[in-house]
Order: structure tokens, then sequence, then C-alpha cells
């Protein structure tokens, strides 16, 4: 039976819990009310379906060949089940974002690397309030004035303004 087969598959609700924010709480549990339902209603039905008496039919039908034709007809019915075909999609989906997930994780050690040595430059510098011009220069060149280049105040580019 499908229905079993895809009851069987587990959700890890704690885990999802975890990563649902807080604005979406309301529809977290409606979807796991909802999913508790169908999972109860397929839990409670049978492996197999139960049996039709096709005899207590031929008795109580008197056309003669209705409940054989029936029957044969109903033996003879297939239901297709589904296939699945986003499964595949979604694996590969799932492993694109992992590995972006992965670079993401990397990118962000190397920029933490690199403030966490920012943060010991700020940490061993003088204070601000005591610094010099010279010293401001030093610590933030981006901040020195070329007065040969730009002789008129603001000794920069309007551009950089």
């Amino acid at each position: 039976m499908a229905g079993r087969r895809a009851a069987i598959k587990a959700v890890d609700w704690l885990a999802f819990a975890e990563r649902v924010p807080a604005n979406q709480k309301a529809m977290f549990n409606a979807l796991k009310t909802r999913s508790d339902s169908v999972a109860a209603k397929l839990t409670s039905l049978p492996a197999k379906p139960p049996t039709i008496d096709w005899a207590l039919y031929r008795a109580a039908i008197t056309k003669a060949g209705l409940v054989d034709e029936f029957e044969t007809k109903f033996g003879a019915t297939v239901v297709p089940e589904p296939k699945d075909t986003q499964t595949e999609k979604i694996n590969a989906q799932e492993q694109e974002a992992n590995k972006d997930a992965q670079l993401y994780v990397q990118e962000s050690k190397a920029r933490v690397a690199q403030y966490e040595k920012e943060l010991v430059k700020f940490k061993n510098m003088i204070p601000f309030d005591q610094m010099t011009i010279e010293d401001v220069n030093e610590a933030f060149p981006e901040t020195k004035l070329d007065k040969e280049k730009y002789v008129l105040w603001p000794h920069k580019p309007i551009s950089e303004l």
C-alpha cells in the first residue's frame, strides 16, 4: 500500500521546530497537527482492504452475468502508483545548498580571522584621544591628505568626499 510506505518516513519534529522562526510557530503547529492526523488515519487503515463477498451479490442481484462482469472488471483494475520525479531534483538542490553552506562557513571563518587580527590591532593601538595627526595617518592610511597632489583644501578629489 502506497500510503504505508509514505508513512514509514518519519519527520524529526524537534529538529524541525528549532529551525522555525518565532513568527511562523502557529503555521508550524498547524502543519504538525495536520501531519499527525493524516498519519493517524493511515495507521488506522488495514494493510489489505476487506475482500468483497461476490456470492452475496450474486444471490441478491437477479440479472445474470452482471456480478461476474463487475468481478472481472474489479479484478482487472490496477491503480497506478505515482512515480517519484522530484526526489532527484530535491537531492541535487540539497547537495548544492550543502556545498554553498560549507563555502559560506569557510568564508565566514576567514572573515572572522581577519576581524580578529584587526581587533588585536585596535586593542594594541594607543587611545584615540592621545593620538596626533601623524599617529592617526599611520594607523588609518586612508585618512592621510595628499597636500602635494591636491594643494587646495580638502586635499582630496571632490569625487572622494
